[in-house]
């Protein structure tokens, strides 16, 4: 299977050459015959008999950059001066910073912000440490937790190389939520210390969001923290992914119209991501999963590849008790949820499929199969790419679920909570704009955000874990 393209490697050359009729064309031509895609190009200089331009190039990965510059390089009349990544860019010096909120100009202004006034500050909430939702930045802040051990797709790459990550996360909190997010990188991996460290910060911060931890431990670190905090504690590769899924999957049935409870689903990763989706889609109403590893099918007895996480799945899934592959699994499917790995879906699997199958191939950045693939094979297919129809994405979800939790001063982020997140997502589109290539809103509509802070607000009212009134 050749390399697909993420358009997340861009590269900008820039190329010193003589100015000489149809040479500007052989160097597009060179790149294009390297496999590579010319996004722009800007005249830098013309001095004397040479001409500098930058040149902005789409490659797959480093690799092939590098081979665009080998191309380029032979071009006996052409120099490359330097080569700049847009990506690398963006990240130097980081992406985030901490502004100040009110003036520093004055003597009067400094002595209020700081010391002496600032004391009777601290007096007022020693005295009634609920203030601190008033009178700090608590009421708005979010630790985004990680320990660098399952990042992306790159797994345990450690806290530092899990930063730029985590900073993304926090611009994402920030622009779709007005939420203050500050990136926390523990250089540990054992689960007493991690529950130890959060619960030490946490006076600090309204929510918790945990990111990018290995499983199973990440199950572990959650429960505790969710029992010994009362302030949200969210792991958003579980549920994030979960809710966004089961909004999706809202929409399509409107497109399919098949009951919830008739749905036979099939899922592919036992992960975190995958055990997450399926209590959710439990949660909604789905009765019959079956779920598959790389071993094969999960059913009660199994001893090959288990594990307490596969054992639950095992005793609470595959009610038919189904053995053998991922295409036997597939025979009579109504959905296919992939949260595992790439190109493990071929066309001759989804023949095996329910009429008007429903396919969620969520691995990245190459999903379980190519969107071009299933042509006339499928009803509805989802990823979690940009570049293709149905992008499943986490920033419809964690955005808004904390924003409506600090505004009512949620106590935790409990189920309910979680499915009217669902459902909001879903009814951001109107029913009768529904389509197979339009059953989740757009990353970037701003309806999103609000309308699942609204539903996130009504659900822990109802369930009685708000403690305030927004």
């Amino acid at each position: 299977m050749a390399p697909v393209s993420t358009g997340s490697h861009i590269i900008t050359v820039r190329v010193s050459f003589r100015n000489r009729p149809g040479f500007l064309g052989e160097i597009l031509e060179a790149i294009g015959d390297s496999g590579a895609t010319v996004l722009g190009m800007d005249l830098v200089s013309v001095q004397d008999d040479r001409v500098t331009r930058d040149i902005t190039v789409e490659t797959e990965d480093a690799n092939h950059a590098e081979r665009v510059l080998e191309r380029l390089g032979g071009l006996d009349y052409l120099r490359v001066l330097y080569v700049s990544d847009p990506t690398f860019l963006m990240h130097l010096g980081g992406k985030i910073e901490v502004t100040n909120k009110v003036p520093l100009k004055t003597r009067e202004d400094l002595s209020r912000a700081y010391t002496p006034g600032v004391a009777r500050i601290c007096e007022a909430i020693h005295k009634n440490p609920d203030e601190v939702y008033a009178l700090t930045i608590k009421r708005n802040t979010v630790a985004v937790v990680t320990d660098g051990t399952a990042v992306l797709g790159l797994g345990d790459i450690g806290p530092r190389a899990a930063m730029p990550v985590m900073e993304g996360k926090a611009m994402l909190f920030k622009e779709f939520a007005g939420v203050d997010a500050f990136p926390i990188c523990l250089d540990t991996t054992d689960v007493d210390e991690v529950v130890r460290t959060v619960k030490a910060i946490a006076p600090g911060f309204g929510g918790i969001n945990l990111e990018d931890i290995s499983s199973p431990r990440c199950f572990e670190i959650e429960r505790r923290l969710r029992q010994e905090l009362d302030i949200p504690v969210f792991h958003d590769d579980q549920h994030g992914t979960a809710v966004v899924v089961l909004a999706a999957l809202f929409n399509a049935l409107k497109v399919v119209p098949k009951p919830i409870s008739r749905l036979r689903v099939v899922v592919s990763g036992i992960g975190a991501a995958g055990v997450a989706c399926t209590r959710m889609l439990m949660l909604a109403g789905v009765e019959n999963f079956v779920g598959v590893d790389r071993t094969g099918i999960l059913y009660r007895g199994r001893r090959e590849g288990m594990n307490d996480l596969k054992e639950w799945y095992a005793s609470n899934t595959n009610p038919e008790r189904q053995r053998g592959t991922l295409a036997d699994a597939l025979e009579g499917a109504d959905l296919f949820l992939g949260v595992s790995a790439a190109g493990l879906l071929t066309p001759e699997m989804l023949e095996r499929m329910a009429p008007d199958p429903i396919v969620f191939a969520l691995a990245n950045p190459v999903p379980e199969i190519m969107p071009d693939l299933v042509s006339g094979r499928v009803r509805i297919i989802a990823t979690g790419r940009s570049d293709y129809p149905n992008q499943i994405n986490n920033v419809l979800c964690f955005p808004g679920m904390f924003r409506g939790a600090l505004d009512c001063r949620a106590s935790e982020i409990n189920e309910a909570m979680k499915l009217a997140a669902a459902r909001a997502i879903a009814d951001v589109i109107p029913e009768a704009e529904v389509s197979e290539d339009y059953i989740i809103p757009s990353t970037f509509n701003r309806q999103v955000a609000p309308a699942v802070a609204d539903a996130v607000v009504a659900a822990a009212r109802r369930s009685g874990v708000a403690r305030r009134d927004r």
